[in-house]
């Protein structure tokens, strides 16, 4: 490291005030590597540590403190680097290896503040009431620790003067020849600098970190910083840096090989990598290919590889290590809900069924109403909707990915149950076939059969329907997270006509929903999120149409603050009785306050309408309130409270709703 001003590097290289290094930015790379040592105290809640040894005949145990540390990281950086503090707890045998521990101390030390960028800041020690500097010092302090023996601890302290904080007020990026690179190779963002950027190592080695991806997100897969060049201005109190980059060859993508499988086929593997040989290299890449493999379900671990040279071809080979999940699965879980009352769920799957990633998942569940107990108990009885109570539903789902080793998979389901809701009842039992193609991982679209037969039962009377359709979807997805997602958005779309069997009128059924998710900074700490739902089912009135397939709003995934599928039109005995289109909305304001609480003001809006389209004459239910965060490993725990605006006067909403669950709302 170069100085400017005064003969910092001279007058640190004194025994006692430090030693200057030329070791460049990596002064603090060790800083942290080692962790104090902590007693039981539940965990280190209560930052309690160890007692030290007691005076001994044997040994010389002492006791450290840090003097003149204002900040608290710093503190923890130096007592992490300091022999004294981490071997505080083994006492060595004489004053000699006392004051070798301190000796040794007094490089790393500064080494410590230099890089928080202190670069002006010294260190001392006193051992018992002798400050250290020079032999006859030396001599005195191992003295003055021998007299303690066996007699008290010998008192260490560590006096550090921090001195002025420097900031960083240049930063140079110059290929090997010494030629600054052009802005689109280089944007202004990675050199920019804000006025009170700290000269800290971190912060430095993060823009390193910073120029490399920028080169591999353009194509160099070895792309390194060849020399790293700080320069200290001590009369400015500043530092500038140079880094010297080699972006290396720009590649494309080589040979993708996967490894790993035993019981899976490696076709089925590969039809879920979309990239090929010859596409552009970059890290996005390599993500996109683990992220796809991973979908897998028969899969448990993904790792996706580079190769440590190019072909002759300039292409870089890519290994896609997997191993493979126990085939099957059991689960059981139990939920209960003041509105819909207790239940309980289980589920078996076999998750490579023939050996091609095929997937088989029985569910079962179970729920109970609470008759006598919920709000419209009574208007379902003098509707003659006559139920125990008792709802259940028992599916099978099997998918079979990579037909013929291609991108189409092949989807079928099947139930049979009972739907008991506020203001209807349904029997049904049905099916699905379809196929799926997928164009890529976040685009897939897929037609196929759907029939479904059954008796529906609500305020309007009782329907017995037969139904054959023929339905069709597509899905996109871009988003970065499936249960917090901070960038990108998500479209569903699907459009079945049925064709009526027996007496039932024939149906055309649509549907969609998209949903967007913009992040205003680099770590999503702050986002702005929005859904949009459409429905709409035309052919029959609105008695003819089973209740079942109506659209009704209301709930935690639709509009938060209004009872379950409550929403909409109101037919007899104060009853919802759905609508044959519907229109909904949230937006979301995500905040995170820190690593792992974060807050959600939001609005909730939307209806069901009794027309096959939106009629804005009908009044829009809204709904507002605020939700917390806690973030974990594996998504987002939801709290909710949210309070109607609105609220129908026919119906006994609640005056606030509370929600909890994993992942966000949308």
């Amino acid at each position: 490291m170069r100085e400017r001003g005064d003969d910092r590097g001279a007058r640190r290289a004194r025994r006692w005030g430090g030693t200057a290094k030329a070791l460049g930015l990596g002064l603090a790379l060790g800083v942290g590597a080692a962790a104090p040592a902590r007693a039981f105290d539940l965990f280190g809640l209560f930052n309690s540590e160890e007692a030290p040894p007691a005076p001994s005949p044997a040994a010389l145990p002492y006791s450290v403190r840090f003097q003149g540390v204002e900040d608290e990281d710093l503190l923890r950086a130096l007592q992490d680097t300091s022999s004294l503090y981490r071997l505080r707890n083994d006492a060595p045998p004489d004053g000699e290896g006392l004051l070798r521990r301190a000796e040794a101390d007094a490089g790393r030390l500064v080494d410590a503040l230099w890089g928080f960028g202190y670069y002006a800041g010294t260190v001392s020690f006193r051992i018992e009431d002798v400050v250290l500097g020079g032999d006859a010092a030396a001599r005195s302090a191992v003295r003055a620790a021998e007299a303690t023996r066996n007699r008290s601890l010998v008192a260490v302290r560590v006096s550090v003067d921090q001195g002025p904080l420097y900031h960083l007020r240049r930063i140079a990026v110059l290929d090997p020849s010494g030629v600054p690179f052009p802005p689109e190779a280089v944007p202004a963002r990675l050199t920019r600098l804000d006025d009170e950027a700290p000269a800290r190592s971190a912060t430095v080695l993060a823009r390193e970190a910073a120029l490399v991806d920028q080169f591999r997100r353009q194509g160099h897969p070895f792309a390194k910083v060849l020399r790293r060049e700080p320069v200290v201005d001590h009369a400015a109190r500043a530092m500038d840096v140079t880094f010297v980059v080699d972006p290396g060859p720009k590649a494309v993508l080589g040979p993708i090989a996967v490894r790993g499988t035993q019981t899976v086929d490696p076709a089925v593997v590969r039809s879920f990598i979309y990239a090929e040989p010859g596409d552009p290299y970059s890290p996005q890449a390599l993500s996109d290919i683990r992220r796809s493999v991973s979908r897998i379900e028969a899969l448990g671990g993904v790792r996706v590889r580079e190769g440590t040279a190019l072909d002759p071809d300039g292409g870089l080979p890519v290994f896609v290590d997997v191993t493979e999940r126990a085939p099957h699965i059991v689960g059981v879980s139990a939920r209960y809900s003041t509105v819909d009352g207790p239940g309980v769920r289980a589920y078996w799957a076999d998750r490579n069924l023939f050996g091609g990633g095929e997937t088989l998942r029985i569910d079962a569940d179970l729920s109970y109403l609470g008759l006598g107990t919920d709000y419209y108990a009574r208007r379902r009885k003098l509707a003659g909707i006559e139920t125990n109570g008792l709802g259940g539903r028992l599916a099978a789902t099997f998918v079979k990915p990579a037909l013929f080793g291609t991108r189409n998979d092949l989807l079928a389901s099947a139930f049979i149950g009972r739907e008991v809701q506020q203001s209807y009842l349904s029997d049904a039992t049905g099916g699905t076939v379809a196929i799926r193609h997928r164009f890529a991982d976040a685009f897939s679209a897929q037609i196929g059969l759907d029939g479904r037969v059954g008796s529906d039962r609500d305020a309007l009377g009782r329907v017995d329907y037969g139904l054959l359709g023929l339905n069709a979807g597509v899905t996109y997805d871009s988003t970065d997270s499936l249960l917090d997602p901070t960038r990108g958005f998500r479209v569903t779309a699907s459009l079945t006509p049925y064709a009526g069997l027996g007496n039932s009128p024939d149906l055309l059924i649509a549907k969609a929903q998209g949903s967007t998710y913009y992040a205003f900074d680099d770590e999503g700490r702050y986002i702005l999120a929005a859904r949009l739902g459409f429905g709409s089912v035309s052919g029959a009135n609105l008695a003819d149409i089973p209740a079942s397939l109506r659209f009704f709003a209301g709930g935690g995934g639709s509009i938060r603050g209004y009872s379950y599928r409550t929403v909409g039109p109101i037919g007899p005995y104060q009853l919802p009785i759905g609508g044959r289109s519907l229109l909904e909305g949230s937006v979301e304001g995500r905040i995170k306050i820190t690593d792992t609480i974060g807050i959600v003001p939001f609005v909730d809006a939307g209806t069901a309408f009794a027309g096959t389209l939106p009629d804005f004459d009908e009044r829009i239910r809204v709904a507002a309130g605020l939700g917390l965060r806690y973030y974990t490993g594996i998504g987002p725990i939801r709290v909710d409270l949210a309070v109607p605006l609105n609220p129908d006067k026919q119906l006994k909403q609640p005056p606030v709703a509370l929600y909890i669950s994993l992942g966000q709302a949308f």
